[in-house]
């Protein structure tokens, strides 16, 4: 079964990679509607993994990261929207030159071809491959996790059915739904039919990808992101920004669950911020410093300093200096998301060069590291490698070049 879906998706992908820009943003668009009009339909399956993972007793943070909405639906709807919007990247030509034998080199940019997808809970994480994949010329085949499989499904069977009403393959866009470990593991050395693996999802399901596929794999990363309010932050806006960044969305990698403050912070700053996300019924766990700034503060450990909670939980750590913060956030950050709060331009600009992350911020919540909000219309992940791909990706992640020469006669000595 697993290898006629391959076969299927690599034929899907030469139809694709020929496809023309306008018959590929009129399906994203019809792709769109449906799925606004078939919001019942899609919810009604929705309501049954949120059922099944509420009775194994899920975090209320992981169950909101499965829950679908009639506004969730409608925002994956604008992703395909705003997607046909984008500019269409297959196909350019690039550098094109002439060299001492009177060639004419250039490259093309080309789809991957098959795009494999392995993923956990997130539903929308389906609409949204679909489009950038199906944009990009790429076919792509999903396996996503036993938690959301009926919403999967649910999706996929719309999006197939605009394929269809389109006459576009719809192997373009393939679920395996059989969610076993085994199968996955089959998937992942499917190098005949897939052309490049991504993992989203926790630690566990990214590093069993990473070690057990033969397939190339773009590493998408956990989270454990920080906010530095550094001794020069306005007070105000650091209060709102670690509070937005922590609890605007409790289970998403871009959450913020670690805040780094300098020790000159602690008596005009920490106070409110400690005390604010108290209210927002946030457990802070923070070294001794912290500890005496509020009786509920628990005692953090070493290892709260290196954990993405994915939960109302934060870690708070009081640094001596500048160069500790840094130093702090590099050695246990996931090198996904870090954001500095700070009045001075020189700490601004020394905190953007020297942290080493995929998305680094001044004065601003880490919860903007998103295809959406970067303008991409959706992303196929947050890579957090510096090979082919870093940060949000988008179109372009999703695409490769190819040399092409034109030559009149020319033979080589």
């Amino acid at each position: 079964m697993l290898e006629q879906l391959g076969k299927q998706a690599k034929e899907a992908s030469v139809i694709l990679a020929q496809a023309a820009m306008n018959d590929k943003n009129e399906l994203l668009r019809e792709a769109a509607d449906q799925l606004v009009t078939n919001q019942n339909y899609i919810l009604s399956e929705n309501v049954k993994d949120v059922k099944a993972a509420m009775e194994r007793g899920m975090s209320e943070a992981l169950v909101d990261r499965l829950t679908l909405t009639v506004d969730r639906i409608e925002g994956m709807s604008e992703g395909l929207r705003q997607v046909a919007d984008l500019e269409d990247p297959i196909g350019a030509v690039t550098e094109m030159k002439p060299n001492k034998s009177g060639l004419l080199i250039g490259k093309k940019v080309v789809p991957l071809g098959v795009v494999g997808i392995i993923y956990e809970s997130r539903p929308n994480v389906t609409a949204d491959a679909f489009a950038l994949c199906f944009k990009t010329g790429n076919a792509c085949l999903l396996r996503g996790g036993s938690d959301a499989i009926h919403s999967n499904i649910a999706i996929t069977k719309v999006l197939q059915e605009a394929l269809e009403k389109k006459k576009m393959p719809i192997s373009s866009i393939q679920l395996l739904e059989d969610t076993s470990r085994e199968t996955a593991t089959k998937m992942m050395q499917m190098n005949e039919y897939i052309d490049v693996l991504i993992p989203r999802g926790g630690a566990g399901l990214i590093q069993s990808v990473v070690k057990n596929s033969t397939v190339p794999v773009i590493e998408t990363g956990t989270g454990n992101c920080h906010t530095y309010v550094d001794e020069f932050a306005d007070p105000e806006m650091a209060v709102n920004i670690v509070v937005n960044a922590k609890t605007q969305r409790l289970g998403t990698c871009n959450t913020c669950e670690s805040l780094v403050i300098h020790k000159n912070a602690v008596q005009t700053h920490l106070p409110a911020i400690v005390e604010a996300l108290l209210q927002k019924g946030v457990q802070v766990r923070g070294d001794e410093r912290v500890m005496a700034v509020n009786d509920q503060v628990l005692k953090a450990s070493e290892e709260d300093w290196g954990t993405e909670y994915l939960d109302a939980v934060i870690s708070v750590k009081v640094v001596d200096s500048f160069d500790e913060a840094i130093e702090h956030i590099n050695r246990y950050n996931t090198k996904h998301s870090e954001a500095i709060i700070t009045d001075s331009y020189s700490r601004a600009q020394e905190f953007l060069d020297r942290i080493d992350a995929a998305a680094v911020y001044v004065n601003a919540s880490t919860r903007f590291t998103d295809g959406f909000e970067f303008g991409f219309g959706a992303e196929i992940g947050i890579s957090t490698q510096k090979i082919h791909a870093r940060g949000p990706m988008g179109l372009n992640a999703l695409t490769t070049t190819k040399f092409i020469i034109y030559g009149n006669g020319q033979t080589r000595r």
